[in-house]
């Protein structure tokens, strides 16, 4: 009986962990990525800002050629939501193209971050992966 009682104890916990609910600003620091369409690196910065959302800007970029991308602020607005663990109503503009999409994050491991941009509805969009890291990029 004990052993039964341990087993569902240890059940419990484990379901506890994968339904874990994220702080608000889990979501700060370096995360790393690749561009859907070139295939390309690039790492993120998100950071608060005073008025309590989330922007993200580009710290490193794999592609020499677009050095002059770095520190454009290219996510916006993001305000994380209790209720559904997960960050949205923000801006994404994708760096060097015209027009800005509506998106959210969600993690779905403490390191995997899924970001889906999307164009009025979220059907109507794409998703991508971010990796969290623990340290800013140099380039070289």
């Amino acid at each position: 009986m004990k052993r039964k009682n341990l087993v569902l104890l240890l059940i419990i916990l484990s379901c506890g962990a994968m339904f874990a609910q994220n702080h608000a600003d889990d979501i700060v620091g370096y995360y790393y990525s690749q561009d859907p369409f070139s295939g390309e690196g690039s790492q993120t910065y998100i950071y608060k800002t005073t008025n309590g959302t989330y922007q993200g800007r580009v710290c490193w970029v794999e592609n020499k050629e677009k050095e002059h991308f770095i520190n454009l602020v290219f996510l916006k607005n993001l305000t994380f939501n209790v209720k559904d663990n997960e960050w949205q109503n923000g801006e994404i503009k994708y760096p060097g193209k015209k027009g800005t999409y509506q998106m959210y994050m969600k993690f779905e491991t403490d390191k995997k971050l899924k970001v889906r941009g999307y164009w009025k509805v979220s059907m109507l969009g794409k998703s991508m992966y971010w990796y969290k890291e623990d340290k800013q990029r140099q380039n070289d």
